[in-house]
């Protein structure tokens, strides 16, 4: 194939990437699953030649970035509490569901355990991008989808590694249990070795680096500089993980990015990063798709008959769901129960474990691992035709049933208005010591209509976040009427600097700072807008999230219900002819008043002319409580 051949393949590809993600957006359907389907009925098209898709290609230039940009993406900390579902699901349950098969497929076909083995390690992995993807996307309970994606961090280092194991095993035709147990260790000690090392010295090298595009342009080889070194260490045929370095230096970097990196390269990190998860995670799942024909085509040189090897990729996929289901369950307790720092004993609810363990879609890393499989091998055609029938069908009857299963189940996922309460009160713990600061850092000789200035801008932040909670049927609120209003002038603003373009007066890198400059604020804008379309469309009732600062005493001592000193209305706003944004009420006199994001703030001017300390949310559906002292979240 020439390199215009190559390049206008690449090109076809990624223009179908596109235009069928943007028809399932449109249409409220899975991405991946449609790129599957689509990818199937163009490999069975004549004149369309296929792509291969090679175990080189997946693990070498697919791998790497796809851990990396999820990795950078997840906490560490949320990684670190949930650590032992995590291990359950990504090495317990890999290697009983590659013990499990290999007895299944030792049992129906004539081949070794060894090669047993290797085909259980092939199918046992969840994939890295399906479940999680369409986790998101249905809104499942943080919590679960924190297990899931820990769980598609690590699950492929542990299936990699016992396929190692099985093929070295098959190689000398002999297994041993203590050589996998030390291909194990060699795999996880290795792989965090290197990870670490490798974070550590972007660490060093991107704190230094304060250009944007260069700092990017270091990220981008970061997954690739843990994995090749990675997978070169080792002892004979048992190597390092490159999926445990390049997960170990993406959770790292994700942690550390907020003190190493400008605002200016993190944004540019995540749109970057953005685009090319996009670009590898459907591309991988369109080409699983395309080699739908030529791996059917391939068993017509196998030696079994066709019921006999339908009879055997049958077992085999029941094998892979039975056991996630009945491992989940077994070990529900253990999976899922932790123990918080008051010690309180949380458990996730059996639907969000039903939901755990029918998530155990197959992807691409199955399809390319099975292609390690040596081509001397007897009935490998087969293997690999039961690792596509495992493949596509996770992602078709899971991928599929996942939502209206979700749906049927009544799970809540994340709270759009839980969240801005949440997010509200973290933004006024860091305003009131960012306003604190300020008097100290503002001397006698600043302007101080430039410290007003600054004054206003740090208060604007939390009461535009106080202002999205709230019944705002009757009309827009400050923050919305502020941003209609600067996008309509921001419009204004750009069409003028391009008439000043086109007339070519001015310098061209003046224009683009200037229009730039627009689209940063224009950005913050719509990313504010479409956070506040969501709260619009959350569930009536706010559920009140745990304080981050801690108890307080003055909400201990309030009540929680009170009657209301009046009919109800800010009394205030009344006699001043002005409109509340969001109704509080003071929980030692009964005083109703509008929060801070209201023209007269009366709630506020309520406390600091009686220094009543606790109020609570007067709107329909909210319980929250308020500590102006402490500023605690109740």
């Amino acid at each position: 194939m020439c390199a215009v051949e190559i390049a206008l393949e690449i090109l076809g590809i990624a223009a179908v990437v596109i235009a069928v993600s943007g028809l399932a957006d449109k249409i409220k359907v899975s991405a991946p699953l449609l790129l599957l389907v689509v990818g199937v009925g163009v490999s069975y098209v004549p004149f369309i030649d296929e792509p291969v898709l090679t175990s080189e290609v997946v693990l070498l230039g697919f791998l790497p970035p796809l851990l990396y940009s999820a990795a950078i993406r997840t906490s560490i900390l949320d990684f670190r509490h949930n650590l032992r579902p995590i291990a359950y699901l990504s090495v317990l349950l890999v290697l009983i569901t590659a013990l499990g098969v290999a007895l299944v497929a030792w049992a129906l076909l004539p081949i070794g355990f060894a090669l047993a083995l290797a085909l259980g390690a092939v199918v046992a992995p969840p994939d890295a991008v399906a479940a999680t993807s369409i986790a998101r996307r249905i809104g499942l309970p943080r919590r679960v989808v924190t297990i899931l994606e820990g769980e598609s961090l690590v699950n492929d280092a542990t299936a990699i590694t016992c396929l190692r194991v099985a093929l070295a095993a098959l190689a000398l035709g002999q297994f041993s249990a203590f050589d996998a147990g030390v291909g194990f260790l060699i795999a996880l000690l290795g792989g965090v070795a290197v990870g670490l090392g490798v974070g550590l010295l972007a660490v060093v090298v991107r704190r230094k680096v304060r250009n944007a595009v260069y700092d990017t342009a270091i990220s981008f080889m970061v997954p690739f500089a843990a994995y090749l070194p990675a997978e070169e260490i080792g002892y004979h045929d048992l190597h390092g993980s490159g999926v445990i370095a390049v997960v170990t230096a993406g959770l790292l970097l994700g942690h550390k990015s907020q003190v190493i990196q400008t605002g200016q390269s993190r944004l540019n990190e995540r749109i970057n990063w953005g685009t090319i998860q996009f670009l590898l995670e459907n591309t991988v799942f369109l080409l699983i798709g395309l080699q739908a024909r030529r791996i059917v085509a391939a068993l017509a040189d196998a030696p079994l008959s066709g019921g006999r090897i339908a009879l055997f990729c049958v077992a085999v996929f029941l094998t892979v769901i039975v056991l996630r289901m009945v491992w989940v369950f077994l070990m529900r307790i253990s999976l899922f129960r932790r123990h918080r720092d008051e010690g309180e004993q949380v458990e996730v609810p059996w639907q969000a474990t039903l939901v755990v363990g029918w998530a155990g879609l197959r992807g691409v890393v199955t399809l390319a691992t099975v292609l390690l499989i040596p081509e001397t091998v007897e009935l490998r055609e087969v293997l690999i035709f039961a690792a596509m029938v495992v493949t596509f069908g996770t992602l078709l009857l899971q991928g599929l049933t996942l939502p209206p299963l979700v749906r049927v189940l009544k799970l809540r996922g994340p709270d759009a208005r839980s969240d801005a309460l949440q997010a509200a009160t973290v933004l006024t713990t860091s305003t009131t010591a960012a306003l604190r600061a300020l008097d100290d850092l503002s001397g006698g000789d600043d302007n101080p209509d430039a410290v007003e200035r600054v004054r206003d801008r740090i208060s604007s932040g939390p009461e535009r976040l106080w202002e999205r909670l709230g019944d705002h049927s009757n009309g827009e609120t400050p923050a919305e009427t502020y941003r209609r209003l600067r996008l309509e002038t921001l419009q204004v603003q750009r069409d003028a600097v391009l008439k000043v373009r086109s007339n070519g007066t001015v310098d061209h890198e003046v224009v683009e700072e200037v229009l730039d400059s627009f689209d940063i604020e224009e950005s913050m804008l719509t990313i504010a807008g479409d956070r506040s379309d969501r709260i619009s469309e959350a569930d009536a009732d706010v559920r009140t999230p745990v304080d981050p600062v801690g108890p307080c005493d003055h909400l201990a001592a309030a009540p929680c219900e009170i009657a209301a000193d009046g009919d109800g209305r800010c009394l205030d706003c009344v006699r001043e002819g002005t409109t509340p944004v969001h109704l509080r009420i003071c929980l030692t006199c009964g005083n109703v008043g509008c929060c801070d994001s209201s023209v007269g703030r009366h709630a506020d001017k309520h406390f600091h002319g009686t220094h009543h300390p606790v109020m609570r949310s007067f709107e329909p559906g909210e319980d929250w409580r308020w500590c102006y002292k402490d500023e605690r979240l109740g």
